[in-house]
């Protein structure tokens, strides 16, 4: 067997055309024009829906100062007329004011309640203070222990194990 006949497919050939620049180049002026006219139905379609919205918007009311004439549009003063919690408007310089709000109080002396005699103080001294006094603990309860103690002794067959749990 011959490797010619092997690599010859009689009924099985290649593509004898390919797309034809002209069909590209139509397509793309087909698809410029359509973008085009699409974009001249949406502009004309909002004209006349703001055109619409500005005729049938109801008339102000009368106890009301008189405000400018399209109440669509918001000025800072009205933006300042909303209640508590209003949008971020510069995020980044806000948190910045907070952060260093924060390490002020945490690195200065302040009051937290004066009536009350609460103060702050920097967390510096605050560490230092812990570090040479320890946490606070709770004062162990003595009587407790002692009765403990004494049901112990009055009961040789049970025996008092730390934590107060006892064993028989």
């Amino acid at each position: 067997m011959n490797n010619d006949d092997m690599l010859d497919h009689g009924e099985v050939e290649f593509e004898r055309q390919d797309l034809s620049a002209g069909g590209i180049i139509a397509f793309l002026v087909g698809l410029a024009i359509f973008g085009i006219l699409l974009q001249l139905i949406l502009a004309g379609m909002f004209k006349f829906l703001d055109s619409y919205e500005k005729a049938h918007e109801p008339p102000q009311n009368p106890l009301i100062k008189a405000v400018n004439a399209d109440t669509r549009q918001a000025t800072p003063q009205d933006a300042n007329k909303f209640p508590q919690p209003r949008l971020e408007t510069n995020e980044r310089d806000e948190l910045t004011g907070r952060r260093l709000k924060e390490e002020e109080i945490l690195n200065s002396y302040g009051w937290v309640d004066p009536k009350a005699g609460v103060a702050h103080i920097p967390i510096e001294k605050a560490m230092e203070l812990l570090a040479q006094r320890g946490l606070p603990t709770s004062p162990q309860n003595t009587s407790a222990a002692a009765k403990q103690k004494a049901q112990a002794a009055a009961n040789p067959t049970t025996r008092a194990r730390p934590g107060g749990v006892q064993q028989r």
